[in-house]
């Protein structure tokens, strides 16, 4: 069963490494799709910098890796948007083996709105605050979210 946060994709054969997996980098690259593909549900996609002219810059992110995925594999990909304010977004994705609902990454980020002339934070649109304010739930975070990179002893 898929929903509107899902983006689904496989696992293309020049995502795979000299390990035989696919390699760390590439787990950026699917969630970068499916970073796409919901912001054009939240009115921030490919068109969103020549109706506003402003665009989403990444301010930061976490990517924690939990299991390979090899050639062809199918991926599934839940964003939950985590919070919003005026001017950011933080949200996090999970992405999933998409036959055995395996958890194999997930991905948190923190994005501001940028005015592309003065490359100045600007607030969200009107139209993207509310579409922003539909999709947000007022659940804690998935497991993972907000961690802390640490050697734990």
């Amino acid at each position: 069963m898929t929903s509107n946060n899902d983006y689904l994709t496989k696992v293309r054969p020049e995502w795979i490494d000299h390990n035989g997996h696919m390699n760390v980098a590439y787990f950026v690259v699917a969630f970068d799709e499916a970073t796409d593909a919901i912001y054009e549900r939240w009115g921030l996609g490919l068109e969103y910098p020549t109706r506003s002219g402003c665009s989403v810059f990444t301010l930061g992110m976490n990517v924690d890796y939990r299991a390979e995925l090899f050639l062809d594999d199918p991926i599934r990909v839940i964003t939950h948007l985590v919070d919003s304010s005026d001017k950011c977004i933080h949200y996090f994705h999970q992405m999933y083996h998409g036959e055995s609902g395996q958890l194999v990454a997930n991905n948190e980020c923190l994005c501001m709105n940028v005015n592309l002339e003065s490359r100045k934070s600007q607030p969200f649109p009107g139209h993207v605050v509310a579409l922003l304010a539909a999709a947000r739930t007022d659940e804690p975070g998935p497991d993972g979210f907000g961690r802390v990179l640490e050697i734990r002893r």
